[in-house]
């Protein structure tokens, strides 16, 4: 199974308090733990954490949770564009398992992905495309 070196300590961000950062560097192995595919996440990466809306954190629970790491490595990958957007979502996928989320949490947030974060997808794209 993948791994992480460390799951990240986050400090929100002031004034809305809608986006952290990561405290340290820390890695994710695609795939298997000693996979020589690394996703490294810097220490200072901005993260939103997970994009849940408000009236679902009942159920899934605030941007911050179990999931956090995974969702980080996930928006590395977004922002970056690292790989296709179905393998990001896919890493995702993988990665919230090896953090232990429970089978219908993860598939729901991972069908979520799939369905509406085409749109920060595509502002990724357009931004790698204008910065060369």
């Amino acid at each position: 199974m993948s791994s992480f070196t460390q799951c990240p300590p986050l400090v929100a961000i002031p004034p809305d308090y809608k986006l952290y950062e990561v405290q340290c560097d820390f890695e994710y192995h695609v795939g298997f733990e000693e996979s020589i595919e690394i996703i490294r996440i810097p220490k200072g990466f901005i993260s939103d954490g997970a994009s849940i809306p408000q009236f679902a954190w009942s159920l899934l629970g605030s941007p911050l949770g179990e999931y956090s790491a995974a969702a980080i490595v996930h928006d590395y990958c977004y922002r970056y564009q690292l790989y296709t957007r179905w393998r990001c979502d896919r890493i995702f996928l993988e990665a919230m398992q090896v953090l232990g989320v429970a089978l219908w949490k993860r598939l729901t947030m991972f069908w979520a992905v799939r369905i509406f974060a085409f749109m920060a997808w595509n502002k990724y794209r357009k931004e790698m495309a204008k910065n060369g």
